[in-house]
């Protein structure tokens, strides 16, 4: 089986990158991934037309999921699919990061197919579908299945130079379920411990194909904010770190707190990936953590591109309780559905930061 990436390998690799300003993509017209990726809601005209929004804005590269259940079903469609979405990412001058594996089933169904549900008014991401899902995730049985899928998927695009990163698993053993549009239960607790072995196979059978690009599983969960805090403390946070190539992870925090986790996790030695944020009611606003993360030299994915049907413009659960301002802000998205940007001065300052020459490593 092919090795870790060294700090050394993965820093060459992350030189020749510049700096990578880019978002979380879902077109509008698409309530979870399965609705982007199944033959019959494939929609390339919508991704053309807001892949082109995105670009004139100045992002270069974008984070997007597959479905397991779309490549069980209708394998050589999901692969001609995802062949024609790099063409047309690449057109517009766009990387993309492939994230194979989701635990974030917010919506509480298992993933299905056919036409999915309407968007719930008023509740954040209400449809959204994990993959393969909580309940295949818990059973070993389908464990096989699941790693024909990784190993097919990364073989046929392992050497696709349009293909920037594999993101193995997003947010494994995220529980949560948005019961309405104010309240979240949660999934059964098993799901984490067997996230966490899933966590490993899924690195040794992606190593095994021997793809060109580098491989990463995102740290995720944030503890309640304390002085002196460290970081991603839980046991499969610890494990996607220790073994990703290049170092990923979230955070939907404030400025202070984001400037922390950069500088906690510097200490790796290894590129790093901001591959989720942007919550303007907490704090995590362009103005304030764009600039940072280009200094910090992060690639930066915000969560979000176009508001449409996953409703991501509308706060958590947790935050619309106690919000007084949702209508007025935005918590994700930076585009409306005609490509008028929530505020042209944040697209103007990703126009700023791509256009002026990336920091030099090292400095």
């Amino acid at each position: 089986m092919k090795q870790q990436w060294s700090k050394e390998q993965a820093n060459e690799w992350y030189q020749r990158q510049g700096w990578l300003c880019g978002f979380n993509y879902l077109p509008s017209t698409a309530v979870n991934w399965t609705d982007i990726w199944q033959q019959e809601t494939f929609d390339p005209a919508t991704i053309d037309r807001e892949l082109g929004w995105a670009a004139q804005a100045g992002y270069n590269s974008l984070r997007i999921n597959l479905p397991f259940i779309v490549w069980e079903h209708d394998r050589d469609g999901l692969l001609a699919r995802i062949e024609h979405f790099l063409r047309l990412a690449d057109g517009h001058g766009f990387s993309t990061m492939l994230a194979l594996m989701d635990d974030c089933g917010f919506s509480g169904d298992e993933p299905y197919l056919g036409p999915q549900k309407p968007p719930v008014p008023g509740k954040h991401n209400s449809q959204a579908a994990a993959s393969p899902g909580r309940d295949k995730v818990c059973d070993r049985e389908v464990w096989p299945q699941i790693e024909r899928y990784i190993r097919d998927v990364i073989h046929h695009f392992r050497d696709d130079k349009r293909v920037l990163l594999w993101d193995l698993y997003n947010e494994p053993g995220n529980r949560g379920i948005f019961a309405t549009g104010t309240v979240e239960t949660q999934y059964d607790e098993k799901l984490e411990a067997y996230a966490h072995e899933l966590i490993r196979l899924a690195f040794e059978w992606a190593r095994d194909e021997d793809p060109s690009q580098p491989l990463t599983v995102c740290a995720w969960r944030l503890p309640a904010e304390e002085e002196g805090e460290t970081f991603f403390r839980h046991p499969l946070d610890h494990t996607a770190l220790a073994l990703s190539d290049v170092v990923s992870y979230h955070a939907y925090t404030n400025t202070a707190r984001m400037t922390a986790i950069i500088q906690q996790l510097q200490t790796s030695g290894r590129p790093l990936f901001c591959t989720e944020w942007l919550a303007r009611h907490v704090g995590s606003t362009p103005e304030e953590q764009l600039p940072l993360m280009y200094i910090a030299k992060v690639a930066s994915y915000q969560w979000g591109l176009v508001r449409g049907k996953t409703q991501t413009w509308l706060p958590w659960p947790s935050i619309m309780q106690g919000s007084t301002d949702y209508c007025r802000l935005w918590f994700h998205d930076v585009f409306d559905e005609n490509g008028i940007p929530f505020s042209r001065q944040e697209m103007a300052l990703v126009r700023r930061l791509r256009q002026i020459a990336p920091p030099v490593q090292g400095e």
